[in-house]
């Protein structure tokens, strides 16, 4: 019996000196996770120029939520952002050709004057098109002559170099 007795306490203190490192808390597993295909992910980003005009920003307001992966966002955007974890920033800068292309002189077609809203006939207006099938997307009046107007199907932001400030808020 003394045996015994001698043996229970020294067990009882190696237990103690291989005790396992407290759980992590919820935010900590959070971190851990990085931005994968088939995650679904917040971030909030500010779009800036080379000259350093800032279009769009969604700091402060609802997040983007995309999948990773899936294309939801541009591409180059979505590679960048890859492995990226809760709380991390980035500056991603994409040149034209990564972003929304160079602008097609294809798509600068001759419309009627009848078809654009007399209010909107200056150069520069972003309108909205409506195809048959109910799609839309923006056009912008490039030029205007005296029996036609001249609309830019291009995406508005083609030929740019987009300069990207993104964190990641949230990681599914």
């Amino acid at each position: 019996m003394r045996l015994a007795a001698r043996i229970r306490p020294l067990a009882f203190s190696l237990a103690a000196t291989l005790a396992l490192p407290p759980a992590a808390s919820a935010a900590e597993e959070q971190k851990a996770v990085v931005v994968a295909d088939g995650r679904k992910v917040s971030i909030e980003y500010t779009l800036s120029f080379d000259d350093g005009t800032q279009p769009e920003t969604n700091v402060g307001e609802e997040p983007i939520v995309f999948e990773q992966g899936k294309h939801e966002i541009l591409p180059a955007l979505e590679t960048a952002l890859a492995g990226m974890k809760v709380s991390e920033t980035k500056k991603v800068t994409l040149e034209p050709a990564k972003g929304y292309g160079e602008p097609d002189p294809r798509l600068l077609q001759e419309v009627d004057v009848a078809q654009i809203p007399e209010g909107a006939r200056v150069a520069g207006t972003q309108l909205t098109a409506e195809d048959e099938q109910g799609n839309q997307r923006p056009v912008r009046v490039h030029e205007v002559r005296k029996d036609k107007i001249v609309v830019d199907l291009n995406h508005p932001l083609a030929g740019k170099t987009l300069h990207f400030d993104v964190k990641v808020l949230k990681i599914e």
